[in-house]
This record gives C-alpha cells, sequence and structure tokens, in this order.
C-alpha cells in the first residue's frame, strides 16, 4: 500500500467519508459468488422439492433486501439511492452461483451493495438447503461458500 492514506482514519478515530463534493454520476458494480452443494441437493431445487419452499427465488429476494439495507449493517458505507438490483444464478451439478449487479446515480459506488447481496443470496440458499446438507453428524462437509468477489466497479 505505498503511499496511500485510508480515507475513513481520522486522528485517533474513524469518519464516514464525505462525498458531498463528489459529482452525481452513474454507478455500477458487479459482484459474484458460489455455494458448493451435494448434487441431490441441486436436484432438489431445480425440482422445487426443499420444504422451505422455492430457494432461488427467496435467494433472490434476499439479496435485494440486502443490497438496500448495506448502509445498516456495514457502519461506514453510505445511504444510498439504488436505482436498479438483479440477482442471476447459475446452476451447475455441485454449485450455484449468484451474479448481483447494482446500479445507482450518486457520489460513491455501489460495490459493498453488491457483495452485500451476494452474501446474503448464498447465505439464504445454505439456510433453506441445511436440513438436506447435514450429516449423521451435524455437519456439513459438502456445502461451502466461497468465491465471493467484485467482477466489476464501473462509473459513467
Amino acid at each position: 500500500m505505498s503511499g496511500k492514506k485510508l480515507s475513513h482514519l481520522k486522528g485517533d478515530g474513524i469518519c464516514m467519508v464525505e462525498v458531498g463534493d463528489k459529482a452525481l454520476q452513474k454507478r455500477v458494480a458487479k459482484a459474484y459468488g458460489e455455494i458448493l452443494l451435494d448434487e441431490q441437493t441441486i436436484t432438489m431445487i431445480e425440482n422445487h422439492n426443499i420444504k422451505k419452499g422455492n430457494v432461488l427465488t427467496t435467494s433472490q429476494i434476499a439479496a435485494i433486501i440486502a443490497v438496500k439495507n448495506t448502509s445498516n449493517i456495514i457502519p461506514l458505507t453510505h445511504p444510498l439511492q439504488i436505482t436498479g438490483i438483479t440477482a442471476d444464478f447459475q446452476i451447475e451439478k455441485t454449485k450455484i452461483a449468484i451474479t448481483v449487479e447494482v446500479k445507482t446515480l450518486g457520489q460513491t459506488g455501489v460495490e459493498m451493495e453488491a457483495l452485500t447481496g451476494v452474501s446474503t443470496g448464498l447465505l439464504t440458499i445454505w439456510d433453506m438447503v441445511k436440513s438436506v446438507e447435514k450429516d449423521n453428524n451435524g455437519h456439513y462437509p459438502n456445502t461451502k461458500i466461497t468465491n465471493i468477489s467484485v467482477l466489476s466497479k464501473l462509473k459513467e
């Protein structure tokens, strides 16, 4: 981190960075993550056989709600006027990937919102399938949330 200053540090404390002097810009961020599951669980999700309900629709709703509430969860993020959110899935044999794209017209980026949406969407999937993923010892040997990252962050 050669020569860079952390913008949230102020004296012996922290602060929310002032962005009021920045121009409004269209900002878009896209984040990604995966949950690894048993093949049988994926089949149950696809066939709508999970007792808690439609896993992917519930995960989408959870991701959208999380995006909208990011500033209530992560202390130094700014409340933002979100103009668009998508949460899309890619299903493979033993993996579900989620990509969340967030758009705003604002003075700061939306990558934290996209990451929060991805994380919450994946946690929701885990919550909905944990009863079928759990082994006889109460463990989840094949269940893993992984590869959460920002794919892109753009401003126009």
